[in-house]
């Protein structure tokens, strides 16, 4: 591997941790990040490229003949970023979500508002059937963040489905495979699978380990299956209508901005191991409220069910974190894009 091509396979690994770390965030698509950063239609062109008749040219023409046909060295050092972030960053993001919610969805919302100005400028033409699409998209999404999520599950056939459905939310930008593994019950099963399986080879506890690895390796299986499939649809849609598809990609990011709203109030709580060390709060159903209206909401939420929610609503700081999110955007719109080869 050349200078060059070094280069190349870092810049795709980079991209593939910032897919990682979005994808490990209930709100946030890692399909958004690979947009922006213009790897998205070589994405679904590669995933859906993949068939068969690989294995036919490995055995008629050798591995790097398949390797380059298949476009491996993408997929290899895009999914070793994403593996790399989500092993590394899964544990510090269950802290956020648990400590810091309000100032991690305020940067994710500036994120996604960026995101809706970056996609859409991608329509060459804005008609009558685009903007129906963008409406359409918006509707869509809007009405998946209004699912109330179901309570856990750890089957391993359910997380094999829960793997296929969530692949395909991942590789939609404005829509969240974590939060689709949410509504399924199978987030907190999965991350915790995750930051599990590190803290069981760091202990050498085999057991968890096998058990762990296992329900992992089930849900990849799942996620493969998804992705190959689902892929080939999208790939189809961007290459037969493409500002149609991309308008309707634009409509899931507004749509999302309902779910990834800083300032809400818990309606519904699920609280999971009540009263041991791992206690955990999952919000079932919950309401956007205005920044002014969180502080008396908190409140009286923490005095219902003895709990520690944050009685601040950290206005000015999420502002700036929103603000934060759209010029990390802008940033990766002029730089992160792969000049185009000659």
């Amino acid at each position: 591997m050349d200078g060059k091509e070094k280069k190349s396979f870092l810049g795709i690994a980079l991209r593939g941790i910032g897919m990682g770390a979005a994808d490990v965030v209930p709100g946030v698509s890692g399909g958004t990040i690979a947009f922006i950063t213009g790897i998205y239609e070589e994405l679904l062109e590669t995933i859906s490229g993949l068939k068969l008749g690989l294995i036919k040219t490995w055995r008629k023409e050798g591995f790097m003949a398949m390797w380059r046909e298949g476009n491996f060295r993408f997929l290899f050092a895009l999914f070793t970023g994403i593996l790399i972030s989500i092993a590394s960053l899964a544990v510090l993001i269950k802290y956020l979500l648990a400590t810091f919610p309000i100032h991690l969805w305020a940067f994710f919302f500036g994120l996604i508002i960026a995101s809706v100005w970056l996609v859409g400028k991608s329509v060459k033409q804005w008609n009558v059937r685009n903007i129906a699409g963008v409406v359409m998209g918006a509707v869509a999404a809007y009405f998946i963040t209004t699912i109330s999520p179901s309570q856990e599950s750890n089957h391993l056939f359910y997380i094999f489905i829960c793997g296929s459905i969530a692949i395909c939310a991942m590789i939609l930008p404005g829509i969240s495979g974590s939060f689709i593994l949410l509504l399924l019950g199978a987030y907190t099963t999965v991350l915790g699978a995750v930051s599990g399986l590190i803290d069981a080879l760091k202990a050498s506890n085999w057991d968890l380990v096998f058990s762990n690895g296992l329900l992992l390796c089930v849900f990849m299986l799942g996620c493969v299956v998804g992705l190959i499939s689902f892929s080939r649809i999208l790939n189809w849609l961007f290459k037969k209508a493409h500002d149609f598809t991309v308008a309707i990609l634009t409509g899931f990011l507004i749509g999302s901005l309902n779910k990834i709203w800083p300032w809400k109030n818990i309606v519904t709580p699920f609280i999971k191991h009540e009263g041991e060390p791992n206690e955990e709060l999952i919000a079932l159903v919950e309401q956007n409220i205005s920044p002014s209206a969180y502080p008396d909401a908190a409140r009286a939420f923490n005095l219902q069910y003895n709990h520690n929610l944050p009685e601040e609503n950290f206005l000015w700081i999420s502002i700036g974190l929103a603000i934060a999110g759209i010029v990390l955007i802008i940033i990766l719109d002029k730089v992160g894009k792969p000049k185009k080869q000659a």
